[in-house]
């Protein structure tokens, strides 16, 4: 235990008697004493009630303040964490503009997402995420001789929700145009129940009218499962 002199221990209490917080006090004896060794110092000091509040606000302060560097100090953290992922990632992005490697990512998402064959006469993809529209849709046209009339769009949305703000959101996103939507569809549940999800825009279901384009990706992520199975 480091041991202390009488001075540094007399300037210490004259200090805490005048209201100081231990921070306080360290930083005047420009000395780093333990919590515990001044606890014993303080021993039977009485402090006014304008004294505890003063130190009580300061504590509560320098806390709040130690919470916020924390925070600054945890985002900046994953921020870092987050581009060194980017960094790693990048390259392998790119592999995309491969059309084979494209129609892999293209099979699995429709694996997870679309319709499966033999439930109608088209082909179809719903969702209320843009980014899984625009990848189905654009790897769509990386990987296939695409015919643009025959892709149709149907806004599914709630009641109190603006359709033909929806439908202008959509048709931005999948660069189809409006005579290819079809006439909206609004959940009749939602009658009378406001929208609570802010920025929502309702389910894009995305329908191409023509199967082959399904089955082949269909036998394609039939293919890659065997493969994962067979290594």
């Amino acid at each position: 235990m480091k041991a202390y002199t009488s001075e540094i221990r007399k300037r210490a209490i004259k200090l805490r008697k005048e209201g100081k917080t231990t921070k306080e006090i360290g930083t005047e004896l420009n000395i780093n004493v333990p919590k515990s060794t001044y606890t014993g110092w303080f021993a039977g000091i009485v402090l006014n009630s304008e004294q505890k509040k003063r130190i009580s606000d300061l504590n509560a302060k320098r806390l709040d303040e130690a919470r916020i560097k924390a925070v600054q100090v945890n985002r900046k953290k994953r921020v870092d964490y987050l581009n060194a992922l980017n960094k790693i990632n990048f390259p392998i992005s790119k592999r995309v503009n491969n059309v084979e490697t494209a129609k892999i990512a293209l099979a699995m998402l429709c694996l997870g997402e679309a319709t499966k064959y033999g439930n109608g006469s088209v082909f179809s993809l719903g969702n209320t995420n843009h980014k899984i529209i625009t990848l189905y849709i654009d790897l769509l046209r990386r990987c296939f001789k695409i015919d643009e009339s025959k892709f149709r769009c149907t806004v599914m949305c709630r009641a109190d929700q603006n359709i033909s703000d929806l439908e202008k959101y959509w048709r931005k996103i999948t660069g189809i145009s409006k005579k290819q939507f079809y006439k909206a569809r609004v959940d009749v549940r939602s009658v009378g129940k406001p929208t609570k999800k802010v920025g929502y825009k309702g389910v894009l279901k995305v329908d191409y009218i023509d199967t082959r384009i399904q089955l082949e990706l269909e036998s394609l992520a039939d293919l890659l499962y065997n493969q994962v199975l067979q290594n």
